[in-house]
């Protein structure tokens, strides 16, 4: 039990890193991002090339791929959405499900669909800690994620631009008049949430050993739930509801429903939400008419 907790723990820190995107991307604009799982896939392939064709050294690569995920969520944003700001919110939505499409099918075009094994950049050593066993590959990517997300946090809390997002979050048109850029301080948001997906996707290439150009759907749909499960628009509970879903994931599996974790994870999401509608970190908020 103690092992598959640790299996848990590193697998729902990639979810959290994803769910991260959802949350900041609804928190200032409301949207739901769909096609955020695919620039996760789009970082795993990025990672791939870097390491494969350029030789790169890992963390090089994880900031390169980083940064380039980032221009890819500024340009998808400025494309896509920007246009669509002030139109309905399903307009909104059927778009971003439109650029998921888009992402998935032009990845399989260009490289096809085939499953690619991705380079073992990190030669690996296994520890034994009494009844746990874990990798090198394993504490990297749990590290790696706690750090982004600590990281986040404090760009968010502590930076000006994190101030002009939590601004913007709570009234956008009050957020203008007193001289914040709305559009720059929305693409920044996209900038974050892109780079942390990115990073995702080479983690968990490194991880699970391959990279195809469909990966980014499961592990999207689970980090929209991570993100709902924590409370939508709410950064730490994205990252808790990430660490939840990789654990009833891995529990799932360990108690013999494999075929049926995730069904196993829905069917708790369901229960707790039937609980707390708004998440478990989440504030139920009165509207007034």
């Amino acid at each position: 039990m103690l092992q598959q907790l640790v299996n848990g723990l590193i697998l729902g820190s990639v979810y959290a890193l994803i769910a991260l995107g959802y949350t900041m991307v609804y928190g200032i604009i409301k949207l739901i991002n769909f096609a955020h799982g695919d620039l996760y896939m789009m970082g795993a392939f990025i990672g791939y090339y870097l390491i494969n064709s350029f030789h790169l050294n890992f963390f090089i690569a994880l900031i390169l791929t980083m940064v380039l995920t980032a221009c890819l969520g500024v340009l998808i944003e400025f494309l896509a959405y920007r246009p669509l700001r002030n139109s309905t919110k399903i307009a909104a939505l059927i778009t971003a499900i439109g650029v998921s499409f888009f992402l998935e099918y032009g990845m399989v075009y260009l490289f096809g669909a085939n499953t690619r094994a991705f380079p073992q950049a990190l030669e690996t050593v296994k520890y034994n800690l009494g009844p746990i066993s874990v990798t090198n590959v394993q504490l990297t990517i749990l590290s790696v994620s706690i750090f982004l997300m600590v990281a986040l946090q404090f760009i968010v809390q502590k930076t000006k631009m994190g101030k002009a997002m939590r601004a913007v979050s709570v009234d956008s048109d009050a957020a203008q008049l007193m001289g914040i850029n709305v559009n720059s301080t929305i693409s920044f948001t996209f900038a974050l949430g892109s780079a942390l997906a990115g990073a995702a996707g080479v983690l968990i290439g490194l991880y699970y050993n391959s990279v195809e150009p469909l990966m980014g759907m499961a592990p999207g749909i689970k980090a929209f739930v991570a993100a709902v499960l924590g409370g939508i628009g709410i950064i730490p509970g994205a990252a808790l509801g990430g660490f939840i879903i990789g654990l009833l994931e891995t529990l799932a599996i360990t108690v013999g429903l494999s075929s049926y974790r995730d069904a196993v994870v829905y069917g708790i999401l369901i229960l707790i939400l039937l609980v707390r509608p708004a998440g478990i970190l989440g504030k139920n908020v009165k509207e007034k008419v």
